[in-house]
This record gives C-alpha cells, structure tokens and sequence, in this order.
C-alpha cells in the first residue's frame, strides 16, 4: 500500500478523533462496551482528549492512503527510557494493506532515534489476534496490567529499542 505518515499538528484532531472512534468501533462491540459501561474507550474518543494529550506532550502521527487520513498513532513519553504507543487506529476500509505495521514500525524508529529502552502497548487480554500480530512486529507479552476500573482486563506489550 502507497502511504505517507507525518507528523500530526492541531488542525489535525478533528480528523484523528473521527479515525480513533471508527477504528475502535468493532472492538467496542465485540467486547459490550459503550459510552456508559467503559467513557473512557477510543471508541468514545473526543478532540478534547487528543488536545489534552498533545498539550502534555504524546506525539501523534497521522497516515495517509491517497492523500486523506486513513489512521494515527501517538507516541507518549512515560519516562527517560519508556514510551507508549497508544491510540493506533487504521480506518476499517483500510486495515489488512499494511497501514498499521506502518504506523507501528514508524513509531519504533521513532522511540529508537529519541534513545527510549523500551516502548509499550496495552492490548485487550482476550484480543488474541492483536497479541499475535503485535508479537510478529516485534513486541512480547509482558503480563496483565492491573485495571480493576477497566474492562476488558489489559495485558501489556513490550517492544525493546536497542
């Protein structure tokens, strides 16, 4: 798949809330999540929040497939030698072409040329299928992440920069 990924600016959020929630729409279905049960899910995803996380500091990046937004991922700085990859979303038309490893892989060599250790991802336990492909680009199984708040249970990933 032809796609460029770039770095996202604030005239952006609009567009890169509108992939989050379409992207993470399924997900929320298959697990019985709403608006109500769990506010705080991608698939409820708000400008505001991505406003709020650009203001402290998470780096998004948008990818584009023929010229429009078709989905982001946000590099968020944890510490010296951690970082996170949160909120990666490919729009479903888009998924199956590449898009998302792209956006995964840039975010690693990203992590990489800022010296971060290690950059982590938070995937849904029972998403076996995103485990997996998570684990071929690189990243391993570091355990459950306590979210007694949270459903679905958190299991973390762990992809090491050296």
């Amino acid at each position: 798949m032809n796609c460029t990924i770039r770095k996202a600016h604030s005239p952006d959020i609009d567009a890169l809330a509108s992939i989050i929630r379409d992207a993470f729409e399924d997900a929320a279905w298959r697990q019985g999540i709403t608006a109500q049960t769990n506010p705080a899910h991608p698939s409820n995803c708000r400008p505001e929040w991505l406003l709020r996380d650009m203001n402290r500091g998470v780096i998004y990046y948008v990818l584009e497939a023929g010229g429009r937004p078709a989905g982001c991922a946000g590099l968020d700085i944890v510490s010296d030698e951690l970082c996170r990859l949160d909120k990666l979303a490919v729009l479903p038309q888009e998924r199956r072409r590449g898009c998302g490893a792209s956006l995964v892989r840039h975010i690693l060599s990203e992590a990489r040329q800022m010296k971060f250790y290690r950059v982590e991802a938070s995937v849904a336990v029972e998403d076996h299928q995103l485990r997996d492909w998570l684990e071929k680009l690189g990243f391993e199984d570091s355990g459950q992440k306590a979210t007694p708040h949270l459903l679905p249970q958190i299991s973390l990933m762990t992809c090491y920069c050296l």
